[in-house]
């Protein structure tokens, strides 16, 4: 089983920039990684994913050129540096863990495990 923690959310301004961090409890280099997230009364959406390797990534249009994701697996973490922060970024960040492919899914019933989620909030 892998278990994963988020961290790095907090309040921040438009414009401005977080790093985020997806630790796992054991070795998950056999994942594909994606971050989610979910707003108020939003459905939970695709952010950016990873392959096993790091070697490929996948970004929403939305985030595509301000976010990137990048893993470590000697470290079991995997990373979302969040710049060009927007209002419209508010929501509750989740890294989940998929077992099943070796590309990356958008769609969150693919993915295996999930942390508990950290806010990210962003004013105008």
């Amino acid at each position: 089983q892998v278990s994963l923690v988020e961290s790095g959310g907090g309040l921040v301004q438009a414009g401005g920039s977080l790093r985020l961090s997806c630790a796992a409890s054991g070795r998950f280099s056999g994942y594909a990684v994606g971050w989610f997230r979910q707003a108020p009364r939003e459905e939970r959406e695709f952010v950016a994913g990873i392959t096993r390797s790091g070697g490929n990534d996948d970004y929403a249009d939305s985030v595509k050129g301000r976010f990137t994701i990048s893993r470590d697996n000697a470290k079991n973490t995997v990373y979302l540096q969040m710049n060009t922060l927007k209002p419209e970024d508010t929501a509750v960040y989740y890294c989940a863990a998929d077992f099943s492919r070796y590309d990356i899914s958008r769609l969150s019933s693919d993915y295996d495990y999930w942390g508990q989620g950290t806010q990210v909030t962003v004013s105008s």
